[in-house]
């Protein structure tokens, strides 16, 4: 249940349309559902704006499958990542209507079209096309929550020219996301650049001394550009996440104002 359906049930339990016990019956399974490998959190949308997202590690098919369809029950929208195309071929004929993407390793529903946020779009922003992987992760987080958004791939700093190109875009925007890999260089470069919340993820592309990401992600973390936030080596989710919440936020003063 997200805020407009509970305004909804509310609406209608006002105006007679529904009875004390049928609103109490929509409402009892709001908290969460047991189901005994999983508590899935329907509370979470009200809480901040998006369900549940399922980890598709470490899970099987038939748990995977089992917390979308009690998700998909409730009226919420699902988001499956790092689903591996083996697993995703067994969610799918699990659960019908889910839309896998094996560019970004996930799987999704809807239960009708996302309406996209108003506003300048955020960049999702490569250094190389090895990093699009972790890139389209986090896009396809960000449309799942009605971002809009720009993709800029391989554009890394080893042709610095192919990243001013974009300067105009990357200035406009409420936020941007960097993907890099090898030395991490590009997020120091795009913070030092423009203004707006810079959200870098280190990626475990890279040759040997790249030590699995290691290197990209210190070199981040030590970059001469103030206030650049890193997230976790390959981690396009929770940069995305850390979007969201910086234009919900800013998305929330503005309709008050």
């Amino acid at each position: 249940m997200n805020a407009d359906s509970l305004r909804e049930l509310l609406s209608r339990l006002q105006s007679g349309a529904v009875g004390i016990d049928s609103a109490l019956e929509e409402l009892r399974q709001l908290p969460f559902a047991d189901l005994g490998y999983a508590r899935v959190d329907h509370h979470r949308a009200l809480r901040q704006g998006l369900p549940e997202v399922i980890l598709g590690q470490s899970k099987t098919p038939e748990q995977i499958a089992g917390i979308a369809r009690q998700l998909v029950t409730a009226g919420q929208n699902v988001l499956v990542t790092r689903l591996s195309a083996d697993n995703a071929e067994k969610v799918l004929e699990a659960v019908p209507g889910l839309v896998y993407s094996a560019a970004a390793r996930v799987a999704s529903y809807e239960h009708q079209p996302i309406e996209l946020r108003p506003g300048a779009p955020v960049p999702v922003v490569t250094a190389g096309t090895s990093d699009i992987p972790v890139a389209e992760e986090a896009l396809e987080t960000l449309r799942m929550a009605g971002v809009p958004t720009a993709r800029m791939v391989d554009v890394g700093v080893a042709g610095i020219h192919r990243v001013v190109d974009h300067l105009a875009t990357l200035s406009a925007a409420p936020a941007v996301i960097v993907v890099a890999g090898m030395e991490g260089a590009l997020a120091s470069v795009v913070g030092g650049l423009i203004a707006a919340p810079v959200i870098a993820v280190p990626t475990s592309v890279g040759y040997g001394v790249s030590l699995g990401g290691l290197t990209a992600m210190f070199g981040m973390l030590a970059g001469c550009a103030s206030g650049v936030t890193v997230v976790n080596i390959d981690n396009g989710f929770g940069a995305a996440m850390a979007v969201i919440r910086i234009v919900s936020r800013v998305h929330a003063t503005e309709h008050k104002a």
